[in-house]
């Protein structure tokens, strides 16, 4: 199972949502998907979807799922490392009116220089990411711990 998880800011991310049904209907996305949607205004056509989760379902959800796409937020992508989870994360970006700045470039950076998930900036490259995703291989952490040593790494490597 696909979980997407895009987060409770208030700005939609559109962009990600309708890419996924894109794949679903090219038959690249074969596997079950299920989204956290949040304040997106697109609604899903070819899968399940809730706007808002509480702790208990999002939890049960990155449990179960094989796959997690999600935007750069600090406490999914510290849930996902707390479960191991193989991620796609596409930080929501500004000019796409998805977020009031582009500050999840920087976790997501961080991520991705620790490889700790496969970071796109673009949706048209989900279904590459889904491809070299098999080989990522998470290290295990404690969900806040691990994202203040993962950036904290990332500035000592800019010194």
């Amino acid at each position: 199972m696909i979980f997407i998880s895009v987060g409770t800011h208030k700005q939609q991310f559109n962009r990600l949502l309708k890419e996924i049904d894109d794949l679903i209907i090219k038959k690249i996305i074969k596997d079950k998907v299920f989204a956290q949607i949040g304040y997106s205004n697109y609604v899903p056509k070819k899968y399940d979807y809730k706007k808002f989760l509480g702790i208990e379902e999002f939890d049960e959800n990155i449990n179960k799922c094989t796959i997690f796409i999600t935007h750069a937020g600090e406490g999914n992508i510290g849930t996902a490392l707390q479960y191991e989870k193989k991620m796609v994360i596409i930080p929501r970006r500004k000019k796409f009116d998805e977020h009031t700045n582009d500050h999840q470039l920087e976790l997501a950076d961080a991520i991705k220089k620790q490889k700790q998930g496969i970071v796109i900036e673009d949706v048209c490259e989900i279904e590459k990411a889904l491809k070299r995703i098999a080989g990522l291989n998470i290290k295990k952490t404690k969900h806040a711990k691990g994202i203040i040593n993962l950036i904290e790494k990332e500035m000592v490597s800019k010194k």
